[in-house]
């Protein structure tokens, strides 16, 4: 991210935080007809995933009836920044369903409805007999950091892969704006990602450092100096969470692009206005493009107008995309 765009990146954010906070109501239960053909009904149940010793809050969708037999692809939908679930259940979730896949949605820990980490900061008392203690701890909320979430879209992958009815040799992932970067991180560890879409994304973290002095705050933390997990610092702007500058400073997923080999499909905005396209998105284009299917396309409008007026447009895209290589 460059110094000019900074107050743009701020403004931006703010805009998001607004739209996620708009009172959106998940969806349970949808129907659509498409010409000439009968109406698709999907269906939707709660599920609980564990990642790391913290339960993630989800929600499965799929066409209705695929349970009872049959394997299907599945996409897992990752949010960016600390973007929830709500959001991707009412405009992206139902969408997909409709075209035939299982789709997972979820929270990241401490956002949303999954439960927090803890933090520990008195003196750990001794473990009893059967190993248990008793002690207060600190909830970790709203922390956008970038290991903790792709490890979460891990077990996501875990959980997936002993779920009836989808198949795990076509497991996809869709990521927008954080997650954008997100999917390509975990494609190159995680070699059961079969696919993925990367939506508006941010590839690099080195942008903390015009800004921070995140070694500085991470030896500090190291040696107790200050809180040892950031709560409540370092906000940007009105939107909500904490980012973890030391760890995001760490983060840059296109540093390891060029390692997996999975088909990717990248959405630019072309009047992006929190990023340079040419150091994240079409960076990463570029390398990837001579060994996999990959391919780039520009929606016309901002960062945050793809969420709005370019909704459908980019889903279009998403789900040719997922028909033909997942």
């Amino acid at each position: 991210m460059q110094r000019c765009s900074f107050r743009a990146f701020i403004a931006g954010l703010v805009v998001l935080t607004g739209l996620l906070a708009c009172g959106l109501q998940e969806v349970r239960s949808q129907e659509t007809a498409k010409p000439g053909i009968t109406a698709i009904k999907i269906e939707s149940r709660h599920v609980d995933i564990w990642s790391d010793g913290t339960r993630l809050s989800g929600d499965l969708w799929h066409p209705e009836g695929s349970q009872s037999g049959g394997k299907l692809p599945t996409v897992v939908l990752c949010h960016g920044w600390g973007g929830v679930r709500s959001h991707l259940n009412q405009a992206y979730a139902p969408e997909l369903a409709k075209a035939g896949y299982v789709v997972l949605t979820f929270d990241y820990r401490g956002w949303g409805d999954s439960d927090s980490r803890l933090v520990i900061k008195e003196k750990m008392p001794e473990p009893d007999k059967s190993g248990m203690i008793t002690v207060r701890a600190q909830a970790i909320r709203e922390l956008v950091d970038p290991f903790d979430q792709t490890e979460d879209i891990i077990n996501c992958i875990d959980f997936l892969a002993g779920e009836p009815g989808v198949d795990p040799d076509r497991i996809g992932l869709w990521g927008t704006s954080f997650g954008g970067g997100h999917v390509v991180y975990v494609a190159a560890l995680d070699k059961r990602v079969k696919c993925i879409v990367s939506q508006v994304p941010s590839m690099d973290g080195s942008w903390v450092n015009l800004y921070y002095q995140p070694s500085k705050l991470a030896t500090q933390r190291a040696r107790g100096e200050i809180d040892p997990v950031p709560q409540n610092i370092n906000k940007i702007g009105r939107l909500k969470g904490t980012p973890f500058l030391s760890r995001i400073a760490k983060y840059h997923p296109v540093e390891v692009a060029d390692q997996f080999k999975t088909p990717i499909l990248i959405i630019v905005a072309d009047k992006e206005e929190l990023m340079d396209n040419k150091l994240h998105g079409e960076r990463v284009y570029n390398l990837v493009k001579g060994n996999v299917a990959a391919k780039y396309e520009v929606f016309s409008g901002t960062h945050f107008e793809i969420y709005g007026k370019g909704r459908l447009q980019s889903i279009k895209m998403a789900i040719e995309w997922f028909d033909k290589h997942l």
